[in-house]
Parts: structure tokens; sequence; C-alpha cells
């Protein structure tokens, strides 16, 4: 039943947030509808987009008929028209969860990899989901941290101020000791974890149906990897775990602690393995540091390079979500808090070895060792044609640029970006081969690392932190340290 039991009816006085210390900018998103949450249910959703699309594909090819310009434009032009890009849309925000996941990482893809009505819808998916109704977020509430949950708490808003693929946030009041603290409250969508297996068939199914994806996208690839992503991020207890130990990692790095880097605390007793609260950090998104002067710019850019380099080479162990928003920056205090670890993981020593190479290979220009051990690593089988060899090289002497020399790099006036993005163009085109795992989700946060400074606008000295990196780094592959 989806109907509220008295025993979980709450008093909505008690449940209107107040709070003197949060800043009453932070809006809240309106009710949307029911978050299907059974097999059934979402399977028909699924079934429903199927079908509006091949209605909408049919709609589009007739109306081409009676257009001149394109009558015999490519089917997947056709496919991939703005209303069944925004049939697209609309049905992975609705749907939430693994559908909705999957959406979102295409959807940091190169735009120029995909047809343009497809990348604008997705870009609308990266911007969030509906929030839940009230009755369905009470259910689970209830469900998860027990019929007095509401007693529990000094106050709970129970309008979310952000919403995403498994979850929505709340801001709430919990007493600690002899004080009241302000929390953060990520509520998931109830069915969630239990749906991911049938919702990525299904999503597979459409995407395959439709070319949406292209082929040397390796989309059955990516959807194995983010099938296992999903899996750790719906379960909020191991989120906890993560958010802990990179806390400690944080904590034990001075840099760090110097430059103001700082992880919220997590509240165990008001954490379950759907409910994960956590202690409330100030700030906004850390793209609005493009508001503060070239110095701070440049500093903030130096390091979310640093960290970012200290969790693959040093922690070996990194949370791999490039969105902006889990880099929260204080302007009065300029603290910069890191925030959601439901995607984090380790990353073999072996991979990071040779990864380290590549890097400094890269950095140096020494194509050489480049494409040995991109051979070796599993980036290229040895049978590839001569342009996407030069692709594959030049594209990671461009990712090298950052850290060539010893002079500050200009992110955005280097137009790194297009250039990768021509080279990118041959990959789809021309690879045999996916990338190595683990490479899906650290390219994803490399990419958010470059995509921030060029943001920013920022000019940061790289060469000195890959040195530091290299010269500190213990080689367990048998081979001869690189040369400083």
């Amino acid at each position: 039943s989806t109907s509220v039991n008295s025993s979980s009816k709450v008093d909505e006085e008690a449940l209107t947030f107040s709070s003197s210390t949060i800043d009453e900018k932070y809006n809240r998103l309106e009710e949307g509808k029911y978050v299907p949450s059974s097999r059934t249910s979402r399977a028909f959703g699924f079934a429903s987009l199927g079908l509006g699309i091949a209605m909408g594909t049919l709609a589009e090819a007739s109306s081409r008929v009676f257009r001149s310009g394109a009558p015999n434009a490519p089917r997947s032009s056709i496919i991939a028209s703005d209303a069944n890009a925004d049939r697209l849309a609309s049905t992975l925000c609705r749907m939430r969860g693994a559908a909705l996941k999957m959406g979102q990482m295409l959807s940091i893809q190169d735009e120029s990899l995909l047809p343009p009505a497809l990348t604008r819808a997705l870009n609308q998916v990266r911007q969030g989901a509906n929030a839940m109704p009230k009755e369905q977020l009470m259910n689970q509430l209830e469900a998860q941290l027990g019929s007095n949950w509401n007693d529990r708490f000094e106050s709970f808003d129970p309008l979310p101020f952000a919403a995403a693929s498994i979850g929505q946030v709340h801001l709430a009041k919990i007493q600690v000791g002899n004080s009241i603290k302000d929390v953060v409250v990520k509520v998931q969508y109830p069915g969630v974890a239990n749906s991911i297996e049938s919702d990525l068939e299904n999503l597979t199914m459409l995407v395959k149906m439709t070319g949406f994806a292209p082929t040397g996208l390796f989309i059955d690839n990516v959807i194995r990897v983010g099938r296992d992503e999903l899996k750790v991020e719906c379960d909020y207890l191991q989120e906890k775990e993560n958010q802990q130990r990179i806390k400690l990692l944080v904590e034990s790095d001075a840099i760090l602690k110097q430059e103001n880097f700082y992880v919220p605390d997590v509240f165990e007793e008001f954490t379950t393995s759907e409910v994960l609260t956590t202690e409330f950090a100030k700030g906004g998104t850390i793209d609005k540091v493009i508001n503060m002067n070239q110095e701070e710019r440049d500093r903030v850019g130096r390091y979310i390079f640093y960290i970012t380099m200290q969790e693959l080479f040093v922690w070996r162990f990194m949370q791999t979500d490039p969105n902006w928003g889990n880099f929260l920056y204080d302007v009065g205090t300029r603290r910069t808090s890191l925030i959601d670890f439901g995607a984090a993981r380790e990353y073999p020593k072996e991979f990071v070895d040779g990864y380290l190479r590549i890097v400094w290979a890269n950095a140096n220009r020494d194509e050489e060792v480049l494409m040995d051990l991109s051979h070796k690593m599993g980036f290229l089988t040895g049978k590839e044609n001569d342009i996407m060899l030069e692709a594959h090289k030049q594209s990671g002497f461009t990712l090298g640029e950052p850290f060539a020399t010893d002079t500050p790099f200009d992110f955005k006036g280097s137009n790194i970006s297009s250039r990768l993005s021509a080279h990118s163009a041959a990959f789809m085109q021309h690879r045999l081969t996916a990338p190595p795992e683990e490479v899906y989700t650290l390219h994803r946060k490399l990419a958010g690392a470059f995509m921030l400074c060029i943001k920013l606008g920022a000019k940061v000295r790289c060469r000195d932190l890959l040195e530091d990196i290299v010269r500190n780094h213990t080689f367990e592959d048998g081979m001869e340290p690189p040369k400083l």
C-alpha cells in the first residue's frame, strides 16, 4: 500500500524547517510523481518509452517526407529527434535509479560524439531528478528509521533541496550532546536497489534499438561498469565507510589541511542502508569560484588537481563522481568541503604503476613508452590502423600538456577541450577494444578536474605536483623508475 499509516503521519508544523544558520537561498524542490518501485511498474515505464520512441520516429520520418532538405536522413538522426530525446530525458528523470544514473554517465561523453538533440536532453538529465511525493518519502523514512523517526529530529524539511539519480537530500537538525547540529539527510528512492539489473537490461535494449550511442563507446562495457558502481552506490552503509575513510586521509594530509579541505562527519545513528545523515557543509558548488580573483581561482584549481593525484597515485582510493556539486566552496572561510562518496573505488597497484608511467610519458611526449605501455595495459590491441594510433598518441600528449613544463597552464586559453574532442571522434570510429575497466571511472574524474579548471579560467602549475608523485612513488612492476 502507498498510504501513510496513522503512526507514520507527522505534524506538518513539526516538519517545517527553520534555521538561522543555513542560508535561505537554498531552493526547495516541488513534489514530483511517484517513483516506480516495483520491477513490473519500472518495466512498464521502459515499455512505454520504447513505444513512444517508435511512434515518435514514425512521426518524424513521415514529416520529413513532406519537408525538403533531408528526405534520406540517416536512421539515427530520425530516431534521435528533439521529441524522442525529450521523451528519453523525461522518462529517465521520472524513473530515477539505474536508468537516470546511466543517462547522467552518458551525458558526460564528448558532445561532438552524440546527436545534438540527445546531447541537449542528456544535459537536462544531468541536472537531476524530480522529488518523490511526500507520502512516499514518509513511508521510506519510517521503513528505514522506524515509526518514531520524526521524534529523533529536532526539525526536518519535507521538501528536498536536491534530487539525484538514487536519492534526494533534505535539510534537518539533530541533537548531538548538548548542541543542535545542522545536517543533511539523503533518502534513497524506494525500489532503486532492487531494480538495477532489470533497469539496465531495459536501458541497454533501448539504446541499441535506437542507435543513440556510437559503436566506439562500447556501451555494453559502460553499462557493465555502471552496474557494478550502482550496486555500491545504493548501499549507504558502504558510502558511510567511504566517507569516513577519505575523511581520515584528508585530515592526515598536511597540505590539504593547510589549504582548508574538509570532509563532513557522518552520524551513524541516523544512517541505514537507504538513509545517510551527514554534517551540513556550508558553501555553494565549486564552480562559483569563478567569481573570485585570479589568485584564488588558480589556488583552487591547483589543489583540486593535487587531491585528485593523491587519490589515484598515493591513496589508490578515489571518489570518482566529477559532479561540481560534490565540492562545496565557502567564500567566507575559503573552505572546500568534499561530499557524496557513493561512487568511490580502489585501484590495483599494478594498474596505478602502469598508469603513472603513461602520465609521465605523456608529460614528456615519450612516444615509445606511451605506445608500449598502452599495448601492455590493454588500451591498444596491436591491430589498430594509423588513424587510431595517431589519435591515441596525440590525445595522450594533449592530456600531458598541463604537466609538461613548470609554467602555469592556462586551461581555458589552451582550448584543450576542443582539441581532445577532435581525437575522440577518431576513437569512436576506429577503436578496436574497450579501455581497461578502471579507466571508465578514472577518466570521468580526471575530465571533471580539467573541465573545472577550464570553467574557472584557472592557470595552474601542475608539473611539480607530478614530479613529487613520481619521486615518492614505489614502483612494483620490475621496471626502472622514470627519470626525473
